[in-house]
């Protein structure tokens, strides 16, 4: 499934994706209420072209992906590392990984992380809001997965009740 996220993104078969398209990625399951201002944030991605021209590879996008299956050490992590307020810098977010779930993440999925995530822009991620999209990514992500195996077993149920032994 992650080849093909990434596959969709990586449309001209470059081996990377844009910034953007991470971003993306990353916001996919806010909630409505979110949305809008983070989609604002990852348009504004645009206007800063170190952020604009940055490219990230399937390998960094598995990473992070890896880091979301690991979300409940990493919450504690954001929380043990981050400020009393909530809010992280990139080294404490990127010690967290590393220490906590043996993850290391490039400074390049950091810096987009930290700039659709971080609300006001002062170099502070706002963990509580970063963690609620990546929970919620995760729950739909497993959610079709649960509801389907439950519909296979409760149509094969039904079907095997349909049946007629003669």
């Amino acid at each position: 499934m992650l080849r093909l996220e990434f596959a969709h993104y990586d449309y001209k078969r470059r081996g990377s994706i844009s910034a953007k398209d991470f971003a993306l990625s990353m916001v996919a399951a806010a909630d409505a209420s979110h949305l809008s201002k983070l989609l604002d944030r990852v348009e504004s991605l645009s206007e800063h072209p170190h952020l604009r021209d940055m490219r990230i590879s399937l390998k960094e996008f598995k990473q992070f992906d890896e880091l979301r299956s690991k979300l409940g050490p990493f919450s504690l992590a954001l929380f043990a590392y981050g400020k009393a307020n909530g809010l992280l810098t990139m080294k404490d977010f990127k010690r967290a990984a590393s220490q906590v779930c043996g993850i290391t993440l490039s400074d390049n999925v950091i810096e987009i992380a930290f700039h659709v995530f971080d609300s006001n822009q002062d170099g502070n991620l706002s963990v509580d809001e970063f963690l609620r999209v990546l929970h919620r990514r995760e729950r739909d992500v497993a959610q079709p997965i649960a509801k389907g195996l439950s519909r296979y077993f409760s149509d094969g149920w039904k079907g095997s009740k349909n049946c007629s032994s003669s």
